[in-house]
């Protein structure tokens, strides 16, 4: 589908469309509705909506209010042949598009936008949509995935409850790109499919090890807790001691801010022949720890994680992948939160939640690859509601 057919009736508007990678792809979407009641193109409501939301709009009567006030500066690039929908319409087309082909545009778009990267890490995690559900309905989660280096949210996906999060990312696992990718899952996520899902997408995996698997989190803490702690030993050859005989390769950081000291200490071992169930996970080629000490106020903790991984021995590399996962926690889930009040959103209707949601990642990727503003993500949507230019560069047209 090109942009001659979605405006027939007008060429004023082809050459800054044809420029624009993101319009063209959201151009794609297929419509839900019949055709005799598309009163307005479903690329202008998507167009719409996805300004509003890079402004700091949140709601589908912002989406009508932000099109009011911008609607003749929205007309050099959009149709708007009936002018701006109003909220109910906003409403109705986010509450029928099908969700699944809606992310099919993201992610060709974010293919189109993203650069190979040796070794990115794709750190995989869920969030609930806690007030995007009825009260009787159960609490509605999306896991995404996110790759560190190329700052992209690479695609969503709704599940049910928490639960399905382990079913869900087998999924998601399926429709990325992710050959020579390092992913990363905290414990839901450590589950033998998901390992062989990772290794047969050509690619590493790093699963966080919790009570999920309380056999071998407790096999892998006394393993890599003895090395830690007694790295070699001269006693006879029994089994404990050729656990506590393991080379461990190990990596430290220290951090200092506002009165508190934290230390990370990562240590890696490619010591398996003791690990009775290591044929289990496909690929299983190290064992990690990171341990972290805070300091803060005279307070001292300290606490330990334990990781099963794909990767060869070379400790940096692990670190690296362990410390990007916080990632999605620290520059995707807090930022929709605070940001875009995703935790707040309210729409229920139909595939509306799951919808904005993806429409919230996409936004908040043209957001963060933006460079010329050296400001944060509420800075620039500032920013893009005062200069129509600079909405038109995150735009891409």
């Amino acid at each position: 589908m090109d942009w001659m057919h979605l405006h027939p009736e007008t060429d004023r508007n082809e050459p800054a469309l044809a420029q624009s990678s993101l319009l063209a792809h959201l151009g794609q979407v297929p419509d839900p509705r019949l055709e005799r009641r598309r009163f307005h193109a479903l690329v202008d409501v998507l167009v719409v909506g996805v300004c509003t939301l890079l402004c700091g709009g949140e709601t589908f009567n912002d989406m009508e209010a932000f099109g009011n006030a911008k609607q003749e500066w929205l007309k050099t690039f959009l149709q708007l042949t009936h002018g701006i929908p109003s909220h109910d319409t906003f409403n109705r087309v986010f509450a029928a598009i099908d969700p699944q082909q809606f992310l099919d545009c993201f992610l060709r778009w974010t293919q189109s936008v993203r650069q190979t990267v040796a070794q990115e890490v794709v750190a995989l995690d869920g969030k609930a949509l806690r007030r995007a559900a009825n009260k009787q309905a159960s609490v509605k989660y999306v896991v995404s995935a996110w790759a560190e280096s190329n700052a992209l949210v690479l695609g969503q996906l709704k599940v049910a409850d928490k639960s399905n999060e382990i079913t869900a990312g087998p999924e998601l696992l399926r429709v990325l790109e992710l050959s020579g990718c390092i992913v990363t899952l905290d414990a839901m996520g450590c589950q033998k499919k998901i390992a062989r899902e990772i290794m047969e997408a050509d690619a590493d995996y790093v699963l966080a090890l919790k009570g999920n698997h309380e056999q071998v989190h407790g096999e892998v803490k006394s393993f890599l807790d003895a090395a830690l702690v007694q790295p070699q030993s001269h006693g006879p050859a029994t089994a404990e001691v050729s656990k506590t005989e393991a080379k461990l390769e190990s990596f430290e950081t220290v951090e200092k801010d506002h009165g508190r000291l934290e230390i990370r200490r990562y240590s890696q071992s490619a010591q398996l022949d003791w690990f009775a169930d290591r044929s289990q996970w496909e690929g299983l080629r190290s064992l990690g720890m990171v341990e972290s000490v805070r300091e803060v106020d005279g307070q001292t903790s300290v606490e330990r994680r334990y990781y099963l991984s794909s990767l060869p021995l070379g400790v940096e590399t692990f670190a690296r992948a362990v410390r990007s996962h916080w990632g999605v926690e620290n520059k995707v889930h807090w930022v929709l939160d605070v940001c875009f009040l995703e935790d707040q959103s309210r729409a229920r209707a139909g595939y509306a939640a799951e919808n904005l949601a993806t429409l919230r990642r996409l936004a908040l990727n043209l957001l963060k690859r933006e460079q010329t503003q050296k400001r944060g993500i509420r800075g620039k949507q500032l920013i893009a509601g005062w200069d129509p230019a600079y909405l038109a560069r995150l735009l891409g047209i």
